[in-house]
């Protein structure tokens, strides 16, 4: 018996599933299970208080037919949509520009990060104070009287400069690695063959960096579909609902409504979106990405 328990302790295989033990546990009990009870809830009807009851799908029936939902539906894509684009074009050119090795380079590297680093409370009150309508620092510079997070027109664009104002240090970062695997001799062959720093940027720098690029917008476009932190501290799904989005809106339901299938049901159409929007994406990676289809 002393032998055969050995050999098991002394297996390698037994010892790795040690050390990764507590990680499954983690994922099983934080991760796992609750995604299958959310799943479970998003059937029933329950307030936290009461018996859970069995409601089949009633909820997401419910949730179909109310024109709040498809308010909040598209101010998701549009949130996700500004922030996917103005996330990956700036970063990318900022990347450009200070793979060129230009004075101050690190300086700035490090400055593009801080924001990224910096806490969302932090970040959404000094921002709040930019765009406050009588004391702000903005409307003082544009020397223009906008209501930026207290106007519907207004409101969602800001939220979308926040946001990609805070990203952009971290995808510069990604980028930046992904410049430094390009190889130089390209850019001095396309240097000889008379290519000027555009059509080298378009025809060299693009197709190289694309692996890099795809999984910038894969991320990019997930992330800005969950988000929440930054619009229950800045403008609370106001003025109006025109920045209510999904994420904020499972909060509302469950921990203000009280409503637990409601909010469960909407996690699992965000769930359905962003799958879609993924295998969309990878669908699309053979075409967009260099390399792919071979």
């Amino acid at each position: 018996m002393k032998n055969i328990a050995g050999k098991i302790f002394n297996n390698q295989s037994f010892a790795g599933l040690i050390f990764i033990l507590p990680a499954l546990l983690g994922t099983l009990i934080f991760i796992v299970l609750p995604v299958i009870a959310s799943f479970c809830l998003s059937f029933t009807k329950w307030d936290l208080l009461n018996p859970i009851e069995f409601a089949g799908l009633e909820n997401y029936r419910l949730l179909f037919r109310e024109p709040l939902f498809y308010k909040i539906l598209v101010n998701t894509v549009v949130f996700a949509l500004g922030t996917s684009v103005l996330g990956v074009i700036i970063p990318l050119l900022l990347a450009a520009v200070l793979n060129t090795k230009i004075k101050g380079a690190e300086f700035f590297k490090t400055a593009y990060f801080l924001p990224f680093i910096t806490p969302m409370i932090v970040i959404g009150v000094v921002w709040e104070w930019i765009f406050d309508p009588n004391i702000g620092l903005l409307n003082r510079v544009l020397q223009m009287n906008i209501n930026w997070l207290y106007d519907t027109h207004w409101a969602m664009p800001a939220l979308i400069i926040v946001t990609v104002w805070k990203l952009i240090g971290y995808n510069l970062v990604i980028f930046l690695s992904g410049f430094a695997s390009i190889p130089e001799n390209l850019f001095e062959a396309a240097k000889i063959d008379g290519a000027n720093q555009v059509q080298t940027f378009l025809n060299v720098t693009i197709p190289m960096l694309s692996p890099t690029i795809f999984f910038v917008i894969i991320i990019t476009a997930i992330s800005s579909f969950q988000v929440f932190d930054l619009i229950y501290l800045m403008t609370q799904g106001g003025p109006l609902d025109s920045t209510n989005v999904l994420v904020y809106s499972i909060y509302k339901n469950a921990f203000e409504y009280f409503n637990i299938g409601k909010a469960s049901a909407i996690a699992y159409v965000l769930f359905v979106i962003i799958l879609v929007l993924t295998l969309t994406q990878w669908s699309l990676r053979k075409k967009l990405v260099l390399g792919e289809n071979e």
